[in-house]
């Protein structure tokens, strides 16, 4: 692998460290928050803590369309951009309508960058480690989870304004990861689809100078160009990625997963952890994430995506249904934080792992941007709404977390049946020979 390759890949990978960051930093100020502004559990839910997960679905939903017309390179610094806007003015709200909006403007890069990133990695990596290189993002965001966590944890004890400082100190990392996708090419293949040869070949030429860059140049632009210019992703003949992009977005959500990072401090106060114990484990999951992450990293272009999404599935089921049972009867202690590490793990090592992977590779060229902005904006709709409803059903006595647990875990085997019957393998194929077995589907 080319050493350029592997830098330029882990500076667009970097937005997903912002991406982490910025999802479980709120998790540290979430009681103080709502004890500051004296908000109601749904107010909460649904402005303070909601708000960046609503521009988290604009930025997916629209996302496609910079990252389109304007490619992959510009818009990954706009992400930058926005992130550094939203840490700073976060930390300086006064109001809870101000920091929503602070939020509101930080969800809209992170909702961007599952689009851009993982578009920008899959269209410069060679074939044989594109899992790996893609993966890099994911990983990156469990990093930018693990520091936040280590944030919010060392930041605690500062005094009442501590949740300011939690928040602010993402513009760091921010600044940081603008100046370094200043200095990234413009991805080869988005060039081809725009008709911009020369340029397309000489950063082809930079990324393999002993490749046929011509033959490369002309496969890419055989598989840019619809022959139907009004083509969509919404027409019949892409109707099967589609379902894929749905059904792997839909189920990494009904996991349970971004419910559970934005209230882990919460969820362990509920089962019977004091409060610095609770943000003590909440490091441990950050541990696990990264620990499991890295190990799936490794073994996604050697097993493949399909062999992960198993063994994830099957830790789901097993972690999901022993924290539900632990709440249905009343296990204290370190038994929830446990069997929480476990469902992590299982996260980690499959949905974690595979799913914008999975998600970059499985349209063609021309239509990948507004492709996974589909996948992306599914993700994120749920990613909204599941964790908006958590302080609300935990709280309603004929829910409570028991209940909530049991649902992620029915869902979690509706996604080991879609792994067997439905997902196709990719790994180790080129983009454009993928496009061809998929659409065949």
């Amino acid at each position: 692998m080319s050493k350029k390759i592997l830098l330029w890949s882990i500076t667009a990978a970097l937005a997903g460290f912002l991406f982490g960051f910025d999802v479980v930093v709120i998790s540290g100020a979430d009681k103080k928050l709502q004890a500051l502004w004296e908000s109601s559990d749904s107010f909460h839910g649904w402005v303070v803590m909601g708000a960046a997960l609503w521009g988290t679905v604009l930025g997916a939903i629209f996302g496609g369309f910079p990252t389109n017309k304007y490619g992959r390179k510009k818009t990954l610094i706009v992400i930058g951009v926005l992130f550094a806007v939203s840490a700073i003015a976060s930390a300086l709200s006064n109001d809870p309508y101000v920091f929503a909006f602070a939020r509101f403007i930080g969800g809209i890069g992170v909702g961007a960058s599952t689009i851009a990133a993982p578009a920008y990695i899959s269209e410069i990596a060679p074939a044989k480690d594109r899992g790996r290189l893609v993966a890099m993002y994911q990983f990156n965001i469990v990093f930018g989870i693990l520091v936040a966590f280590m944030s919010n944890y060392l930041l605690s004890g500062i005094g009442e304004n501590a949740w300011r400082w939690m928040l602010g100190v993402e513009a760091i990392p921010a600044v940081l990861y603008i100046v370094f996708a200043l200095g990234v090419p413009k991805s080869p293949r988005w060039l081809a689809s725009k008709g911009r040869t020369e340029e397309a070949k000489d950063v082809l030429q930079i990324i393999n100078p002993d490749a046929d860059v011509d033959a490369q140049l002309q496969e890419f632009q055989s598989h840019s160009e619809p022959k139907d210019s009004s083509e969509t992703i919404f027409i019949k003949k892409y109707r099967f990625p589609l379902m894929l992009a749905f059904f792997i977005a839909f189920f990494n959500q009904f996991s349970g997963i971004n419910a559970f990072l934005y209230y882990a401090p919460r969820i362990f106060e509920e089962a019977g952890l004091g409060e610095s114990t609770a943000l003590l484990s909440s490091v441990g999951i950050g541990v696990t994430n990264l620990v499991f992450t890295l190990l799936g990293v490794f073994l996604i272009d050697k097993l493949g995506r399909k062999t992960l999404m198993y063994f994830g599935s099957i830790g789901y089921i097993i972690s999901l249904g022993l924290v539900s049972a632990a709440f249905f009867l009343g296990w204290t202690g370190m038994a929830v934080p446990i069997f929480l590490f476990i469902f992590i793990a299982a996260h980690a090592i499959g949905q974690g792992a595979v799913i914008w992977v999975f998600i970059s590779e499985i349209f063609p060229n021309h239509l990948r941007a507004s492709g996974q902005a589909f996948g992306s904006s599914t993700h994120w709709v749920l990613a909204a709404i599941i964790p908006s409803l958590i302080p609300f059903l935990f709280n309603h006595p004929a829910i409570g977390a028991g209940v909530v647990f049991l649902i992620f875990t029915g869902m979690m085997v509706l996604q080991l049946l879609f792994v067997a019957f439905m997902m196709p393998e990719t790994k180790g194929k080129t983009l454009e020979e993928l496009e061809d077995i998929i659409l065949k589907k």
